[in-house]
C-alpha cells in the first residue's frame, strides 16, 4: 500500500539531486517554499546537501484571456531509483492571476525497468578471491543465461593495468558447464569483452567519482542498476564502503552492495561497522555473503522442513534428542593472516557459517519465503541461544608436523570450536545442538545429522537382550565429501530368524541427478541481482551472533583459555567426545 511522504522544497543554487523535468518550451522561474504529499512505494526520500524546484510557466499566446499552463516536475528517490511525478494544472484568468490548481501524482520505479542494465564493480578486483571464485561465478550467470542482456562487469584495484591484462588474468580461472559445452570459447570471448579496469588509486573519493564516470559511459541513457562487490581487507572497509556511497550510486535504478565476511572483529567493532554502513545504506541495500552458505544443503534445509509432512510433526523436542552440526577440513590455513585479532575460525566460520545453520534448522515456519519473513525468524533464534558457559566450550589449536606451511607458533589462534549450544524456546528446551568446527581434521565432512529419540516400549529390545544396540532414527544430511540425504532406520535382514541392523535410505545426488553442482558463489550472486537475500545477514542477526560469542571472546582477550592442542589430521581434541558424554550423546564419526 502506498504511503504519504511530506516533502519541503525550496529554492537553492547548490548541487541537488531532486532534478526538474518538463516537457515544453518554457520560462522557468524559482518559487517559494512548498510542502505537498507525494505517493511513494514504500520508499523514503533521504536527505541530501541542498534541494531545489524550478517551476515552469508557459508563456501565454495571448496575455489578454485565460490560458491553462502544466507545471511539471519529477524527484529521484536518491539510491532506490524511484522516480515521483508531480503535475500541476493551473489557470489563470486574464490578469495574470492563478484561479485554480489540479495536481496530479504518478511515480515510476526503475526497478521494474526492462530495459535498465546491470553494472556489478569488483572492488578489489586483482585479489585472489576475485581471481579464483568472483569472476569465474559471474561467468557461469552468464554463460547459464542468468545475467541480463545489457550488462557490464567493472574490476577496480589499486593496480596499473590495462583492461586487455586484467582479462588475460581472469581468462585462464573460467570454464563452461560440463553439462553443457555449447559455444564455450564464444562465450568466454563475449563475457570478457564486458569486463572493464580502472585503476582507482589511493583516494577512495575520487578513484569511486572516476568508477561512476565510467559506469555512467557504459549504460548510457537507460535505466541501470548497480551491484558493488567489496572484496578488500577489513580495515578499509568503512572508507572505501563511505566513499562508494557518496560517489558511485546510481539515481537510475538500485544499488545493492555485497559485504566479505568477517563482519566485524567481536562485538565492537562489528557494531561501529555496522552504524557505518547504515549511515551510508539502507538495510535492504546490504548483502553480507558467507559462501558456505550458498551450498544446496543449506538451501533444503527449508524444503525439507515446510513440505515434508513426515519431517513437520517431528521437528521439536518431543521426538528429537539432539542435532550435531559438523564442519572438518583436511587442510590448515594461517590465521594469523587473515584474523590478527586472534579469534581464528570463530570469526571465519561459527559467527556466521554454524550459527546460521542452527537458526535455518531451529526457526519457526516464516509466514512467507520473503527473505525479510525468513530473517525474522532466523535472529528470534539466536536471540534465544542460552549464554555460553565455558565448561560448554572447547577451543583447540593444531601442532603442524615440523615441514608444514600451516604452523603459527608465534600467535596461536583458535583452528577448532567444539560446543553445546540450547536454544531456549517451547520447541527446543533441554534439546542440545553439538557443533563440531575444525581445521587440519583427519578428513574433510561438512553435514547436520538429526537424531531422534529412542522409541518408546521398543518391543525389540526386550527379546532376549541381543537388539539392545539397535540405533536410533537419524536424519543425516551431508555436504561434503558427496552431497546426500540419508535416512538411518532399523530394518530386519532377509532370513530366517529376527536379526535386525541399522540401514540407510540414501539419497546420493551424484547418482540421482545428472547436473553439475553450482558453485556457492554463482548461487549467492544469482540471489542479489534477484534481491532474494535470505541467506545474507541482517545486522541484528550480525550482532546477536556476535553476542553469542561475546563471553568466548572475552575469555580469549584475557588469555584465560588454553587451547587444546591436536594433531594436524587427527579428529580434533580428545575433550571433545567427554563434552558430548556430558551432555548425553556419543558423537557418531562414520
Amino acid at each position: 500500500m502506498a504511503s504519504h511522504l511530506s516533502v519541503s522544497l525550496s529554492t537553492s543554487s547548490s548541487e541537488t539531486s531532486i532534478f526538474p523535468s518538463t516537457n515544453r518550451k518554457l520560462a522557468v522561474l524559482p518559487t517559494a517554499v512548498r510542502t505537498f504529499p507525494i505517493l511513494s512505494k514504500g520508499r523514503t526520500i533521504k536527505k541530501t546537501r541542498t534541494q531545489m524546484i524550478n517551476v515552469a510557466h508557459v508563456q501565454p499566446p495571448e496575455v489578454n484571456r485565460p490560458h491553462c499552463s502544466i507545471r511539471s516536475t519529477s524527484f529521484n528517490v536518491k539510491g532506490t531509483g524511484s522516480t515521483t511525478s508531480l503535475d500541476e494544472e493551473v489557470k489563470v484568468d486574464a490578469s495574470g492571476m492563478e484561479v485554480s490548481i489540479k495536481l496530479s501524482l504518478s511515480s515510476t520505479d526503475a526497478e521494474t525497468d526492462d530495459s535498465a542494465s546491470l553494472s556489478i564493480a569488483v572492488i578489489g578486483a586483482t585479489g585472489l578471491l576475485a581471481r579464483t571464485k568472483i569472476f569465474p561465478a559471474l561467468f557461469a550467470l552468464y554463460y547459464s543465461g542468468h545475467l541480463p542482456e545489457k550488462f557490464g562487469i567493472f574490476g577496480y584495484s589499486r593496480k596499473n593495468l590495462t583492461e586487455d591484462h586484467l582479462r588475460a588474468i581472469i581468462a585462464p580461472t573460467l570454464s563452461c558447464r560440463i553439462d553443457h559445452q555449447e559455444n564455450c570459447e564464444e562465450k568466454m570471448d563475449a563475457f570478457l569483452k564486458r569486463i572493464f579496469y580502472l585503476n582507482g588509486g589511493y583516494d577512495n573519493r575520487e578513484g569511486m567519482s572516476n568508477l561512476n564516470t565510467l559506469m555512467e559511459e557504459a549504460e548510457g541513457k537507460f535505466g541501470a542498476n548497480r551491484i558493488f562487490y567489496l572484496s578488500v581487507p577489513q580495515e578499509a572497509l568503512i572508507d572505501v564502503a563511505s566513499s562508494l556511497a557518496e560517489m558511485a550510486q546510481t539515481q537510475r535504478g538500485w544499488n545493492r552492495v555485497i559485504i566479505e565476511k568477517p563482519f566485524g572483529l567481536g562485538l565492537f567493532s562489528s557494531h561501529q561497522l555496522t552504524t557505518s554502513l547504515l549511515s551510508d545504506f539502507e538495510e535492504k541495500q546490504l548483502y553480507r555473503i558467507d559462501h558456505l552458505l550458498g551450498r544446496n544443503t543449506i538451501e533444503n534445509l527449508a524444503v525439507l522442513r515446510f513440505s515434508n509432512l513426515v519431517f513437520m510433526p517431528l521437528w521439536n523436542r518431543s521426538y528429537i534428542h539432539n542435532i550435531q552440526v559438523t564442519f572438518s577440513e583436511e587442510l590448515g590455513m594461517q590465521t594469523s593472516a587473515r584474523y590478527p585479532n586472534g579469534y581464528g575460525i570463530l570469526g571465519d566460520v561459527v559467527h556466521s557459517h554454524i550459527f546460521q545453520t542452527v537458526a535455518l534448522l531451529a526457526m519457526e515456519p516464516p509466514v512467507t519465503l520473503d527473505g525479510e519473513d525468513i530473517r525474522y525468524e532466523k535472529v528470534k533464534v539466536l536471540k534465544s541461544i542460552r549464554k555460553l558457559e565455558s565448561s560448554d566450550v572447547i577451543l583447540g589449536h593444531y601442532e603442524a608436523d615440523s615441514g608444514s606451511n600451516f604452523k603459527d607458533k608465534d600467535n596461536p589462534m583458535p583452528t577448532y570450536f567444539g560446543a553445546v549450544l540450547y536454544v531456549d524456546n517451547a520447541r527446543w528446551d533441554s534439546v542440545p545442538f553439538l557443533i563440531n568446527a575444525g581445521r587440519g581434521l583427519k578428513k574433510n565432512r561438512v553435514e547436520i545429522r538429526i537424531q531422534f529419540r529412542r522409541v518408546p516400549g521398543n518391543l525389540y529390545n526386550k527379546d532376549g537382550g541381543h537388539m539392545q544396540n539397535l540405533a536410533t532414527n537419524e536424519l543425516i544430511l551431508r555436504d561434503v565429501p558427496d552431497e546426500a540425504i540419508l535416512v538411518r532406520i532399523n530394518n530386519k535382514i532377509p532370513g530366517l530368524g529376527m536379526n535386525l541392523e541399522a540401514s540407510e535410505l540414501n539419497l546420493l545426488y551424484k547418482d540421482k541427478y545428472n547436473v553439475e553442482i553450482t558453485d556457492s558463489y554463482e548461487q549467492l550472486l544469482h540471489d542479489v541481482i534477484d534481491g532474494d537475500n535470505h541467506l545474507f545477514m541482517r545486522s541484528d542477526e550480525v550482532e546477536a551472533a556476535w553476542n553469542i560469542l561475546s563471553p568466548v571472546l572475552s575469555e580469549l582477550d584475557n588469555n584465560n583459555v588454553t587451547l587444546e592442542r591436536y594433531n594436524f589430521g587427527s579428529k580434533g581434541p580428545d575433550k571433545a567426545v567427554n563434552l558430548w558424554a556430558k551432555h548425553g550423546v556419543q558423537w557418531l564419526d562414520d
